[in-house]
């Protein structure tokens, strides 16, 4: 295969005279790397380079198209697009290339125009679509010959895009691989400081490839690519990092846009080579967001912080030879307060996340403004199990471990004032919700039953589907459950590592969505829903996943549960 590079014009006319099919489809490197050089030859094309990551952009439904050339059947491919700011809706689709494409016909070839009108006219067959702003790609291990077409639209806003292509996935490897435990450890919280740790990529530790580290920190949110960063950063003039000739480019250009041109554009845009937790003043408006890039040490503290403030971090390791990058599974933390606070204020029927070092404790009063007959406790532990105790003026109430989600209802007295201590594992750092409240009415969290486990009716699974129950309340919820394939080597261990109970399903990919269904049952004992999941692989192990979403929008996922389809039916 030859993923095209030169505009669709002067390739329509370049196809007649490809070379015959050879037995492994290889690329003119030394040309490639020519044309890559030559940042000008993909202004105002259509044509996607092989083995290289592109960058453009969008205007609001206005769609864009890419081309590409297969010439070989049977051949590798892999497509991978990242939206930066903006969800994206793309569609990849192949049609059969003119005969006098296929470098085997003789004679004069048809005029430009009469072979545009033939590919263009022509409607391909869909391979794969998606409509989201996760991170997607496209792998086949055996695609046929032709025409492929990228179709990307823009339906929300202005936005700017990645995509990468190869023939050559399994030697190109240009994303750096993940650890198996892919979390960002926090080992030390301070009122001004936080220490962030990590497990080294593979392909520094193993494949020996050059892998830096570049940590983002902000206050509003977690990142699902550096893209993304760099979309939100553009407006400190740090839009993208400076291309490296051969092996990373843009196409895009402010200028071409109507935007004005970079005055700075010949001088060094990379991450901050800092340290410190900052960045040079600007006239522009400062975004609250901070990135920076620690080479290949996995272990930094971040400084400069403000006391009692919850921080958002994510960590992604960059291949230096190729620039492009791999997101770590991002965490928070709120610093610690000032010496004088010594606990965090409660607030009536208000959800407070939670971070607790490993082996570390937390502080907490919910004091009532009016009287009241009972109070709620609502505790939902996102990863290990939290130790809990409550004491009303002084007299201990209540001590627990919690791990998922727990109700508690504590008898009320008037004017009584609350203190929680909450008590981390000794396994790792702890992050959990808490809700406290008088009304009960006022409940966030979704109602549960005892038993959150899913259950698998071993005798109904087939080669293409799997039926599981879990069950339910008496309280009418919304219920939505995913699937993901998983290697035949996952285990429950795995399955626990990785996994952020407070995550709900706007972080997961939507082509992972089953169906989403209301349930209840007045009679506790008949509360009891099933389900058939279908259109699975024959031997393949998925990992299915339930929520249930409360009428105040916080969702609470059951505990996974691991499948296997039939192999021979």
């Amino acid at each position: 295969m030859l993923l095209l590079r030169c505009p669709l014009p002067l390739l329509l006319l370049l196809l007649p005279l490809g070379s015959r099919p050879q037995k492994l489809p290889t690329r003119d490197e030394e040309l490639f790397q020519m044309q890559i050089r030559d940042k000008a030859f993909f202004h105002d094309s259509s044509v996607i380079p092989d083995g290289a990551e592109i960058s453009s952009y969008l205007f609001r439904d206005t769609p864009k198209r890419y081309f590409f050339v297969v010439e070989e059947d049977n051949t590798p491919l892999a497509v991978t697009v990242t939206p930066c700011d903006a969800p994206l809706e793309w569609k990849l689709s192949v049609q059969e290339l003119p005969e006098e494409a296929s470098g085997e016909g003789s004679g004069d070839p048809e005029p430009l125009e009469q072979q545009k009108q033939q590919i263009t006219n022509e409607e391909g067959t869909e391979l794969f679509s998606y409509k989201g702003n996760d991170v997607e790609y496209f792998v086949s291990s055996s695609s046929p010959s032709g025409l492929y077409q990228l179709d990307l639209l823009s339906t929300e806003k202005d936005t700017h895009f990645k995509v990468y292509a190869t023939t050559t996935p399994e030697s190109d490897q240009p994303y750096p691989e993940l650890p198996y435990d892919p979390r960002i450890d926090v080992t030390s919280l301070g009122r001004t400081t936080v220490t962030l740790a990590w497990k080294p990529s593979p392909t520094a530790s193993l494949l020996r490839q050059p892998i830096q580290y570049c940590i983002v920190i902000n206050k509003e949110h977690n990142f699902k690519s550096l893209c993304a960063v760099e979309a939100k950063l553009s407006s400190d003039d740090a839009f993208m990092m400076a291309p490296k000739p051969g092996l990373d480019f843009s196409p895009f250009d402010f200028a071409h846009f109507g935007f004005p041109a970079d005055n700075n554009s010949g001088k060094e845009r990379g991450f901050l080579k800092s340290s410190k937790f900052g960045r040079q003043t600007s006239p522009k408006p400062r975004v609250d967001l901070h990135r920076v890039c620690i080479g290949n040490k996995n272990i930094f503290t971040v400084s400069d912080l403000k006391p009692d403030t919850q921080y958002y971090f994510d960590m992604f390791a960059v291949n230096t030879n190729t620039n492009m990058s791999t997101a770590y599974v991002g965490t928070f933390a709120r610093t610690k307060e000032e010496a004088k606070q010594k606990t965090v204020e409660l607030k009536d029927g208000k959800v407070t996340d939670v971070f607790i070092k490993r082996k570390g404790a937390k502080f907490l009063r919910f004091a009532p403004v009016s009287s009241h007959q009972k109070v709620t406790f609502s505790v939902h532990s996102c990863l290990d199990a939290v130790q809990i105790q409550v004491r009303r003026d002084g007299k201990l109430l209540l001590s627990q471990s919690v791990e998922g989600v727990r109700q508690f209802q504590l008898r009320g007295k008037a004017k009584a004032k609350y203190l929680i201590r909450l008590k981390g594992s000794k396994k790792g750092a702890s992050m959990l919700k808490i809700l406290a409240t008088t009304r009960p009415n006022k409940q966030s969290f979704p109602s549960l039953p005892e038993d959150t486990r899913i259950k698998a009716f071993d005798k109904l699974r087939t080669c293409s589907s799997v039926t599981v129950a879990w069950l339910g309340t008496q309280e009418r919820n919304k219920f939505c459950i995913y699937k993901r394939e998983v290697d035949d080597n996952y285990n429950e261990e795995q399955k626990k590592r990785e996994q952020n109970q407070c995550l709900g399903p706007d972080t997961r990919k939507k082509s992972e969505k089953v169906l989403c269904k209301y349930f209840h049952s007045q009679n506790i004992q008949k509360a009891v829903t099933t389900e058939t999941i279908r259109g699975l692989q024959p031997g393949k192990s998925y990992l299915l996943d339930v929520y249930v979403i409360g009428h105040g929008g916080h969702s609470v996922k059951y505990q996974s549960k691991l499948v296997k389809t039939r192999k021979f039916c």
